[in-house]
C-alpha cells in the first residue's frame, strides 16, 4: 500500500528523519564501549556485567529485527517506528537513572527493544516515500553512509560526553534527539503497510531469542562458573538445542521468519556467515580495547575515544571505496582487502602489552576500520545476487540481522576468551589475555577471504540461480 494521498510528502524530510533514528541506534551500539570504564568505577559491576551492558541491546535487535519488519507492514510502519523511537527513548532514561548496574542491563535491553524497530521500518519508510529507482538508490547510499559514520564516530562522542559531562551523558543525549524525531515522524512521515504481509512465526521468533540468549548467557557468564560446571553446560546445550528445533520449525512453517531455501545459495550462505565473523571482529575488537586503553593504559575516556579515530577514518575512507569496487569488480575484491586489513591489524595486537607503543595501535585501529569499511557493500550486494525481487528485501533484512548477531557473540566470545585476567581485577595481566583473541580474529578474517573466493566463483553463482528460480516458482 503506498503511503496515504492525503500527506504532502517532503522525500528529503522524511529521509533526513529516518537518517535521524539510525544515528541514534548505530552510535549507541559503539558509544556505550568508551564508558565502560566509568560504568564499571561508579556501579561496581563485574567483567561479564559489562558485557551484558553491551549485549543486552544487541540481544535484542537481533531476535526481534526480522519480526519487527512483519510487524509494521502489517500493522503500519509509522505506527511501528514512533513505537520504536519512543521504546528507545524511555530506555535512554532508564539507563541514565541506573543506579545499579542489573537496572542498567535492564535498560539496555528496553532500548534494544525500541532499536530494532527502527532500522528496517526506517529502510521500509524510505522505498516507499522514494518509488523512482535512481532517487532510492541514492537514498539508501545517503542512509548506509550514516550508519559506517555513527558506528564509527560512537567512541569518539562518548569519550566527549564522559570527559564534560558523565557517563549517563550518553544515553541522555538520546532523549531530546529522539523527541525531535517524533516531532518530524509525526508531522512529515506518512502511514503505509506492506500489502498482503507475511505471517507472523512466533514459534520460529521465540526460538531464535531462546537460541541467541542462551548461547550468550553460555559465553558471558563461563567466567564466573567455569566452563565445566552444570549452569554453563545447561546454558550451552539448551542453545544448541534450540538452534535444533529453530530449523525444523522454519522448514515446515507456512510463513518462516527465514525461508532456509535462501541458504542453497552460496552467495547469500556466503555472505551471511561474513556478516556474523566480521561484526564479530568489530565488536570484540572496540570491546577489549577500548578497556585496554582506559583500565590498562590508564587513558582518560576522552582520550581513549580520540584513540579510535583511525578506526572512524579507515571505516568512512573505505565504505564508499568498497561500494565503487562491489558495483565494478564484484564482491570477491573488497571482501579480499577486508580480510587483508583486519589480518594486519590482528597481527599487530598478538604481541599487546602495557608498553606497545601508541604509533603502533593506532596503525592498528586504523586497518581494522578500513577491513570493516570494505565489508559492508559486498556484504549486502552478495545476500542480495541473484534473488527474485520481492525477496531481496528479506535477503537483505537477514544480511543485517546476521551483522547484529555477529556484534553479539562478538562481545560474549571476546569477552570469554580474554576474561581469565579480570577475576582479581589484574588489568596489567589484561594484554596477555587478549592474544588468543586476536590470533581468533586472524582466523575468523581468514575465513572471510576464503568465504569471499567460494562465495563469488562460477558455480556459486549457479547456486543462486538455482534458488531464484525455485523461489520464483512457488
Amino acid at each position: 500500500m503506498a503511503a496515504n494521498s492525503s500527506t504532502t510528502i517532503h522525500p528529503r524530510v522524511v529521509l533526513g528523519t529516518c537518517c535521524l533514528s539510525l544515528l541514534l541506534v548505530m552510535m549507541d551500539v559503539t558509544v556505550v564501549n568508551v564508558v565502560l570504564p566509568s560504568i564499571h568505577a561508579q556501579l561496581h559491576g563485574s567483567f561479564s556485567t559489562l558485557q551484558w551492558v553491551v549485549d543486552a541491546y544487541t540481544l535484542m535487535v537481533a531476535s526481534l529485527m526480522l519480526l519487527v519488519g512483519s510487524l509494521a507492514d502489517r500493522f503500519g510502519r509509522r505506527r511501528m517506528f514512533l513505537l520504536g523511537i519512543g521504546l528507545f527513548c524511555g530506555g535512554s532514561a532508564l539507563c541514565g537513572l541506573a543506579r545499579s548496574v542489573e537496572m542498567l542491563v535492564l535498560a539496555r535491553a528496553v532500548q534494544g527493544i525500541g532499536g530494532s524497530m527502527l532500522n528496517p521500518v526506517a529502510l521500509s519508510i524510505l522505498t516507499n516515500v522514494y518509488v523512482e529507482p535512481r532517487a532510492r538508490a541514492q537514498a539508501i547510499g545517503i542512509w548506509g553512509a550514516t550508519s559506517g559514520v555513527a558506528l564509527a564516530l560512537g567512541p569518539v562522542v562518548g569519550g566527549v560526553l564522559v570527559h564534560w559531562v558523565g557517563w549517563q551523558a550518553v544515553f541522555w543525549v538520546n532523549v531530546p534527539i529522539g523527541l525531535v524525531a517524533i516531532m518530524l515522524t509525526l508531522r512529515f512521515v506518512p502511514e503505509s503497510r506492506g500489502g498482503a504481509g507475511r505471517g507472523i512465526d512466533a514459534p520460529g521468533q521465540l526460538l531464535a531469542i531462546v537460541a541467541l540468549a542462551m548461547v550468550t548467557s553460555g559465553l558471558i557468564e563461563a567466567h564466573n562458573y567455569g566452563w565445566a560446571s552444570p549452569t554453563i553446560s545447561g546454558f550451552l546445550g539448551f542453545g544448541l538445542l534450540s538452534i535444533v528445533a529453530f530449523v525444523l520449525v522454519e522448514q515446515r512453517a507456512a510463513a518462516p521468519l527465514i525461508d532456509l531455501r535462501f541458504f542453497r545459495a552460496w552467495p547469500f550462505s556466503g555472505a551471511i556467515v561474513i556478516a556474523v565473523l566480521a561484526f564479530a571482529i568489530f565488536s570484540a575488537f572496540l570491546f577489549l580495547n577500548t578497556l585496554y586503553l582506559q583500565d590498562v593504559r590508564g587513558l582518560p575516556a576522552l582520550q581513549a575515544g580520540l584513540c579510535t579515530l583511525p578506526f572512524a577514518f579507515g571505516s568512512m575512507l573505505c565504505a564508499p571505496l568498497s561500494g565503487r569496487l562491489t558495483g565494478r569488480y564484484g564482491a570477491r575484491l573488497p571482501l579480499l582487502l577486508s580480510a587483508a586489513g583486519f589480518v594486519v591489524s590482528a597481527i599487530v595486537l598478538t604481541g599487546l602489552d602495557v608498553t606497545t607503543p601508541l604509533g603502533a595501535l593506532l596503525v592498528s585501529y586504523g586497518l581494522c576500520g578500513c577491513g570493516f569499511g570494505m565489508c559492508n557493500a559486498p556484504i549486502t550486494n552478495s545476500a542480495i545476487a541473484g534473488m527474485p525481487r520481492a525477496q531481496a528485501g528479506v535477503a537483505a533484512a537477514i544480511a543485517s540481522t546476521s551483522r547484529q548477531v555477529g556484534a553479539l557473540l562478538g562481545i560474549a566470545l571476546g569477552g570469554a576468551l580474554s576474561a581469565g585476567s579480570t577475576g582479581g581485577v589484574r588489568w596489567a595481566d589484561f594484554p596477555q589475555a587478549t592474544h588468543v583473541v586476536w590470533w581468533c580474529m586472524i582466523g575468523a578474517a581468514l575465513g572471510i577471504a576464503a568465504l569471499g573466493v567460494v562465495s563469488t566463483g562460477i558455480r556459486a553463482r549457479k547456486t543462486a540461480q538455482d534458488v531464484a528460480a525455485l523461489l520464483d516458482s512457488r
